[in-house]
């Protein structure tokens, strides 16, 4: 569709016909694969490097799983599988010119890749995978974000630890060639970590959100949003940050939430600082005797005090309306306003206001007023709402802390240098000399601080760049009311129009040296023409373009040097949130057809999936900002991911020490290393002494080696958890162990699946439907349905479905059911000895060869977006062994990344309703016989024999005709599965009872009964009665476990705030309950009917 939405002057991009189709998932792209019922790899050849070649064609697979050697070599095999040359090919054998982009959220430049950064590239990877194995160019552009505050931090200590020197001692030049300096020395490593999870970026296209490319989109988007009066400059509050010199997001400031009076430690204080109380003192009413007692939580802002408010329809203050208070130090009358905004009737007489909640404190910058007096002062240099309200009223701002946060101005001498908290206590001690303070309380406070650099964040007037958001966020928020553009899960969308509705003016500058210059640049003084002009500033593209504009306003001529640039940097966020655009090259379209072929093929992308903590931060300002220069939405899908916490549900945070790093779960790492970082951190000594314990009681050997792939399926399966993941290390073992499974299967059927004579031109696995077995078919079935159900979870965002739904089928039904059932056939058990003739026993033994690779290859496919090393490293070698040879077709080198990913229409011929059916039942019967002889093992241990010479009898006595002959038809199947003798027999043929009393009888259907001879012994009733005890104990701890799971569901909010994925896994474990019920009930019964018998 052609776009036909407005372009802003020429950094638009250009509108180009997308020719992409609309399929039906979650990423709304268009699947054409073609339906031939056999999958085949791209004709386009991948050549092995040597040392893959060797290990996977001919070095014997190896006895035991080991991921170390697994997941060798591959990630740089895949680079080469992800050219376009590679890609699938239609069946006219033309390239499937179809795109799906995507950009991975930068990690921050600073640091090492965390449990979360893992979560996203799972996902993304998966994701990727999926398309690519589709027929789709995936374009998935990784990139460092160089992370303002935090780098510059990062290297401000470095160079004060190793040189003993600041910043402003080397000058901004030379520092930031520093900071590049550890940028080129550091930057590298996460995209090794990276690497190491198995993403299939496209390492060829990285971003940085500093580099060239990146800067000038920052340049012509700032430039272009100030010319369409989107960007203005003026003097307001912000969070400023003493410690760090500069103002910063509200995304960096943590909100703190103090119930009492609290002592907490401030970087460069040697003592504590006292918080959560509320001082009280008196306002003496000017010309009166009588005082107004007012609430703070900050006595030290007294001397910018310029006014006192009350409520107007507070009837204990009315009389002093219009009236004024004296200032205890300077003696200045202030006057008394009413201010409906500011002051709270309810909270003025003392009642908790509801509607003052901690996420509308944090987000809005606003301030708890806890008044139990109604009076509250008003600072409107720092204050937030005090700044409002002195702009209601026209009050003077006087400013009294300056940016070191130390007292100035016009104050009391003594005042003057003190830091504000030394300063605090000396005002309360002032006050109490004068009598005019009244009393401290606890009061609930929400302390703002640093989340850089845990100070206490101060509110400060200063002259910042700021953008207009609003219409921009309306468009925002419209887009996905409209549907235009959509966010998964949809609890999320509150989010969205909460910020988005409430949006206010974004501060973009920061008082940093580290990030793009803002391109603004004005007169220096003394300089011609400069009078009165020195805060006149001209935004432009270059030094060149701002003189120009300088010189048409003033009518003079200037040299550059007449000039400088503001020394503020903009936001990190600014350059991050045009990403969608200037990773894949904006705003160089108009100027390289390449550049402009590649934007409009990925532009905008398929979908963003990120973490749902940065949904306004990240995603709402890509929204705005690239809707803006676009005309179109940058995304319509946004799929948000839940929050990683530790697995007692805390927040990972390196100052608890809880933080997992994905590479010790990896790789592997010993107690003593895991101890030894731990104390080299920035733990406190009591949270240290608790993390040492869990560390020794989790991990006492350390943390095994458990691989990249089995990382990556835990996180998988752990999103269906809602909005948070408390991630178990000890899951991450167990699925390691699901990875062993896999390579044990194939390692096993690896020599089965060979052929001596097999045929030399590629066979369908239809054409041998007529020799297949009822286990055969049955599997192919339930294949189908796994096809089905994995990539319906995939394209629904339900990756945990998909993740469950392929380890249910290759652990329960494929290992545990069809392996077992097809081992007489592979190898020829004497069990097979009463077929007609060799060439029948040959063909069920070819067919059975084939439908075993048919589920290995299928399942290899279907695990590899979750699993990508352990399928490949399988898959190179099952694709050697086809009995149908039809992956020898062309004797070709290729990845599993160029193999077609299994879809529905590949499959739904082998739906057999027919099979499944009457499968279900042989497996009823196997598990109702397997119940019997373990229950007669317990009833009569020493009576039991499994020697092939001494097999137990089984009757199966069966009410229906239909049912008994699919029995008699599956005889063979549960002798061989059971080691018993069965005897399958209809009512009424003279053979519906076994000779003997003492008979255990397992109910399978209204329609089949497995009956089994308990042996008599001396003890064996009192073993019947304690079998029945204990069952009936089970039963009941059952049934307690479901009558608490039905409370819970019938709770009157559970539909509402209960996450989705959440009630789905209690309905699963409510019917895991029924069915234990259920088969203990049928097992109680039983014992019953045998006890009466004794």
């Amino acid at each position: 569709m052609l776009a036909q939405r407005r372009c802003v002057k020429s950094f638009a991009v250009q509108r180009v016909l997308r020719s992409r189709g609309r399929f039906s998932d979650t990423f709304g792209v268009h699947s054409n694969l073609h339906s031939s019922a056999v999958l085949s790899a791209s004709s386009s050849p991948v050549p092995l490097s040597n040392e893959l070649r060797e290990r996977v064609k001919h070095a014997p697979l190896a006895p035991t799983y080991d991921p170390t050697v697994v997941e060798q070599g591959w990630q740089q095999y895949w680079q080469q599988a992800l050219s376009p040359n590679t890609q699938l090919k239609s069946a006219d054998t033309e390239p499937l010119n179809k795109v799906f982009s995507m950009i991975l959220p930068p990690p921050n430049v600073t640091g090492a890749l965390h449990i979360g950064h893992a979560l996203t590239i799972t996902i993304q990877d998966a994701i990727a995978r999926w398309h690519r194995m589709r027929g789709f160019d995936v374009r998935w552009l990784p990139g460092l974000d160089h992370a303002g505050i935090a780098t510059q931090s990062v290297v401000e200590r470095k160079l004060h630890k190793e040189q003993g020197l600041s910043r402003y001692d080397l000058g901004r030049e030379a520092f930031v060639d520093q900071v590049w300096q550890w940028n080129e020395q550091y930057g590298g490593r996460i995209m090794n970590q990276i690497d190491h999870l198995g993403a299939i970026v496209k390492k060829d296209q990285p971003y940085f959100t500093l580099d060239k490319q990146r800067s000038e989109a920052v340049i012509n988007a700032f430039v272009t949003l100030y010319e369409n009066g989107l960007v203005y400059r003026k003097r307001r509050m912000v969070n400023w940050c003493p410690t760090l010199q500069t103002a910063i997001s509200d995304i960096e400031v943590d909100s703190e939430q103090l119930e009492k009076a609290t002592k907490k430690m401030l970087p460069g204080r040697d003592k504590p600082v006292e918080f959560g109380v509320m001082h009280r003192f008196k306002y003496q009413i000017a010309d009166s005797d009588e005082f107004l007692e007012v609430d703070t939580t900050r006595p030290e802002t007294i001397f910018g005090d310029v006014a006192v408010a009350v409520h107007p329809e507070d009837s204990r203050y009315q009389q002093h309306h219009g009236k004024c208070v004296v200032h205890p130090f300077s003696k200045e009358k202030l006057p008394i306003v009413t201010d409906e905004t500011l002051v709270n009737m309810e909270l003025g007489t003392g009642k908790e206001n509801s509607s003052y909640t901690l996420e509308k404190v944090f987000y809005k910058l606003t301030v708890f007023h806890f008044l139990l007096v109604g009076v509250v002062k008003v600072t409107p240099a720092h204050d937030p709402k005090d700044f409002e309200c002195g702009q209601r009223h026209d009050l003077p701002e006087v400013e009294v802390i300056d940016k070191y946060g130390k007292l100035c101005g016009n104050i009391d001498q003594h005042f003057i240098g003190l830091d504000r908290f030394d300063a605090r206590q000396l005002v309360v001690e002032a006050l109490q000399e004068m009598n005019l303070y009244v009393e401290k309380l606890d009061h609930p406070t929400a302390l703002s601080i640093c989340s850089r650099s845990r100070d206490v964040i101060e509110p400060l007037l200063m002259p910042q760049w700021y953008v207009d958001c609003s219409e921009m966020a309306k468009r925002a928020a419209d887009n996905v009311r409209n549907g235009v553009m959509t966010i998964e899960p949809k609890s999320h969308a509150h989010t969205w129009f909460f910020f988005l509705d409430n949006i206010q003016d974004w501060c973009v500058s920061r008082q940093l040296w580290w990030g793009h210059r803002i391109p603004a640049y004005r007169l220096k003084p003394g300089t011609t023409g400069a009078t009165d002009a020195t805060d006149k500033w001209y935004v432009a593209t270059s030094l060149m373009e701002a003189r120009q504009k300088a010189e048409a306003e003033l009518g003079c001529k200037l040299q550059d040097n007449d000039l400088e640039q503001d020394v503020d940097v903009l936001d990190t966020w600014f350059s991050s949130g045009l990403l969608p655009l200037s990773a894949f090259g904006w705003p160089n379209a108009s100027k390289d057809k390449a550049v402009a072929q590649d934007l409009s093929s990925s532009y905008p992308l398929d979908v963003m999936e990120t973490g749902s903590d940065i949904l306004f931060f990240w995603v709402a300002r890509m929204a705005m900002l690239c809707e803006e220069f676009s005309g179109r939405v940058p995304f319509e899908k946004v799929l948000l991911h839940p929050m990683v916490r530790d697995k007692a549900g805390r927040k990972m945070s390196k100052s608890l020490g809880n933080v997992i790093d994905p590479l010790h779960v990896i790789n592997g790492i010993s107690l003593d290393q895991l101890l030894s970082d731990l104390q080299g951190g920035n733990v406190g000594p009591r949270e240290l002494k608790k993390a040492e314990k869990e560390l020794k009681k989790e991990f006492p050997k350390g943390i095994p080696t458990c691989g990249a792939d089995a990382l990556r399926f835990t996180l998988a399966s752990y999103l269906q958890q809602g909005r948070q993941i408390n991630m178990d290390v000890q899951r991450v073992v167990s699925y390691r162990h699901f990875c062993n499974k896999v390579w044990n299967a194939v390692r096993y059927a690896l020599p089965l699946l060979e052929t001596d004579n097999g045929s030399p031109e590629s066979v369908d696995l239809s054409l041998l439907r007529g020799d297949m077995t009822l286990a055969d078919r049955w599997i192919m079935s339930r294949l189908a349905a796994v096809v089905s159900e994995v990539n319906d979870g995939i394209a629904a965002n339900q990756l945990a479905t998909s993740v469950a739904a392929i380890q249910r089928f290759f652990v329960q039904e494929l290992c545990d059911v069809y392996i077992e059932f097809s081992k007489p056939v592979l190898y020829g058990n004497r069990l097979e000895e009463g077929l007609d003739c060799e060439e029948e026993r040959q063909a069920r033994k070819r067919s059975a060869q084939a439908t075993l690779h048919r589920c290995l290859d299928y399942s290899m496919r279907l695990l590899h977006p979750f699993t990508p090393f352990v399928t490949e490293e399988l898959w190179q070698r099952i694709r050697e062994v086809d009995p149908l040879n039809a992956s020898k077709e062309e004797d070709i080198e290729t990845s599993i990344l160029c193999a077609e990913y299994p879809e529905q229409s590949h499959m739904s011929s082998w739906v057999d309703a027919d099979a499944e059916q009457r499968m279900a039942l042989v497996i009823d019967v196997i598990h109702g016989i397997r119940s019997l002889r373990h229950t007669v093992k317990v009833l009569a241990p020493n009576a039991t024999s499994t020697s092939d010479s001494d097999r137990p009898t089984v009757r199966i006595v069966c009410s229906n005709a239909t049912v008994h002959s699919e029995l008699k038809d599956a005889q063979r199947d549960l002798e061989t599965q059971c080691r018993v003798n069965v005897d399958v027999v209809i009512v009424g043929d003279g053979s519906s009872t076994l000779p003997s009393a003492h008979v255990l009888t397992h109910s399978v259907s209204n329609y089949c009964r497995v009956m089994l001879v308990v042996p008599d012994d001396a003890e064996t009733t009192q073993r019947v009665a304690n079998e029945i005890s204990r069952l009936e104990k089970r039963a009941s701890k059952s049934a307690s476990a479901a009558e608490a799971l039905i409370r819970r569901q019938q709770g009157p909010h559970y539909a509402i705030k209960v996450p989705q994925a959440v009630q789905a896994q209690d309905a699963q474990r409510l019917t895991q309950l029924q069915t234990e019920i259920q088969a203990t009930e049928k097992s109680l019964d039983a014992l019953r009917e045998l006890q009466r018998l004794y």
